[in-house]
């Protein structure tokens, strides 16, 4: 794979540790540069109240998520608590038959497994401001019990650290100010 098969290239990929705010923010992003396109990821999970399959995911099971990794569809994918979610070549295939720039949404690994891919492609990191804020926050969201809380504070630690190896990194201490450093970051690799 190479960047000849994207639109100019432009990849915006946007992770964090989960409860960091990524997915707020790519959806402001999405908003404020409508020329993006969303790839929208597949996942094994079930889906959850107000989720639209191939809007918010492709909700695949288990057993269909496993072909398509086998027959090659996946530019990457991973198992996550359980559940896989993976970022189908399709999209971005659709995204350069558009010649539309692509936004991703995704996990710290997929993002390195997407630039690995994509040399081009500009990997943005969103940190929490401590992991306590972090705990707080998924505390707040009230989905998940104390013991997938705790799971997935304990994958921050990893994530932070693979994080450092982003293009950006943008600490989301107060919402506003992390979208706005987001946009910059974005505005600037567009040329727009």
């Amino acid at each position: 794979m190479d960047d000849s098969h994207t639109p100019n290239g432009k990849l915006v990929v946007i992770s964090a540790p989960s409860g960091a705010g990524k997915t707020t923010i790519a959806h402001e992003i999405l908003r404020r540069f409508p020329q993006l396109s969303f790839s929208v990821s597949a996942t094994t999970r079930k889906r959850r109240p107000n989720e639209e399959d191939g809007r918010d995911y492709v909700f695949l099971t288990t057993e269909e998520f496993m072909k398509r990794v086998g027959d090659g569809d996946f530019v990457e994918w991973e198992r996550i608590f359980g559940n896989c979610y993976g970022t189908l070549k399709s999209e971005i295939n659709r995204a350069a038959r558009e010649q539309r720039p692509l936004l991703f949404d995704v996990d710290v690994r997929g993002g390195l497994s997407i630039k690995k891919h994509y040399p081009h492609a500009r990997l943005i990191f969103i940190r929490p401001p401590n992991l306590e804020t972090l705990g707080a926050r998924l505390r707040a969201r009230n989905t998940e019990d104390e013991n997938t809380i705790e799971s997935r504070l304990s994958r921050a630690v990893m994530e932070l650290e693979l994080g450092a190896a982003y293009d950006c990194t943008c600490v989301n201490d107060e919402l506003s100010r992390a979208v706005t450093e987001v946009s910059e970051i974005v505005s600037e690799y567009l040329n727009v």
